[in-house]
């Protein structure tokens, strides 16, 4: 049985890191991966050059920002959802919901949605209510499921570097935290918690006054698992590199790994990172 793993990373804007991502993808292999600010539309979505680098494509674009996708390495991703329930008819591409090596995977992209109080932040928690209904009906699935995305929550303060900075920003409030933690009580696990339950789990450094050079990030990418899958999870870290690269995402790649028997879905053999030297290696 070879490990599966899975991938999450804000890209902030596909077109314009398309060369980062091939070279993260050629780079490092994962087996799956969930894209979320596209900010490209479908039209343009390169899905030619992801399949020349192995991996078939399943997305929704959005112009201007939103858009989301799921990548498969030597397999297509098949549709189950294009929308979050409740919210079809709506313009923001937040979701994508589909089956891959034996997996049900959501690619989500919350909405952050500054300022608060106001519309846009009761559009966040109206979509994190939504998100938290679907969920409910499958954390206790026989099926493996794994809700992968930007949450855009800091959970707890242990989850940025210093909050003081942030009490007024959407992902530090009391309403986005309660609803976080609700979704867990559910019974999800939080997989790079859960393994580093002791370590400071950064996933976003802004480009504000060198927060990335001194280590000031926020942890707001989460990959979450039901209970038929949480006992396969055996790696969770991030790929840090990435973030310090010129003109890079102001997210990192984060990943999972999983003891998943992708054998059987006839998934192509792939070289794997050395997962423990990466976990030494990453801060």
């Amino acid at each position: 049985m070879r490990p599966l793993e899975i991938a999450i990373f804000n890209i902030n804007g596909l077109r314009a890191r398309l060369g980062q991502l091939l070279e993260w993808l050629e780079h490092e292999g994962p087996d799956v991966v969930c894209l979320q600010e596209l900010k490209t539309p479908d039209e343009r979505f390169p899905a030619s050059d992801l399949e020349r680098a192995g991996y078939g494509a399943l997305w929704r674009g959005q112009a201007a920002w939103s858009g989301v996708t799921i990548l498969a390495r030597g397999e297509q991703p098949r549709a189950v959802r294009r929308a979050l329930l409740g919210f079809e008819a709506n313009t923001h591409s937040r979701y994508l919901e589909a089956r891959v090596a034996g997996l049900l995977i959501e690619s989500l992209y919350l909405p952050n949605d500054n300022p608060q109080p106001g519309p846009k932040f009761d559009y966040k928690l109206a979509w994190f209510d939504k998100l938290i209904e679907h969920a409910a009906t499958m954390v206790n699935d026989s099926r493996p499921v794994v809700l992968a995305g930007d949450y855009n929550v800091v959970l707890t303060d242990e989850d940025i570097y210093n909050p003081r900075s942030w009490l007024k920003d959407a992902l530090l409030q009391p309403q986005s935290r309660q609803r976080y933690a609700q979704l867990l009580a559910q019974g999800w696990t939080d997989a790079r918690r859960v393994l580093h339950p002791d370590k400071r789990n950064y996933t976003f450094w802004d480009d504000f006054r060198q927060h990335w050079q001194t280590h000031s990030g926020l942890r707001i990418e989460h990959l979450l698992l039901n209970r038929a899958l949480a006992p396969a999870l055996t790696a969770a870290e991030v790929d840090t590199w990435g973030r310090g690269q010129s003109q890079a995402s102001d997210h990192a790649p984060t990943w999972i790994e999983l003891r998943w028997d992708r054998d059987a879905d006839g998934g192509p053999a792939h070289p794997k990172r050395n997962t423990q030297a990466q976990r030494t290696n990453e801060g």
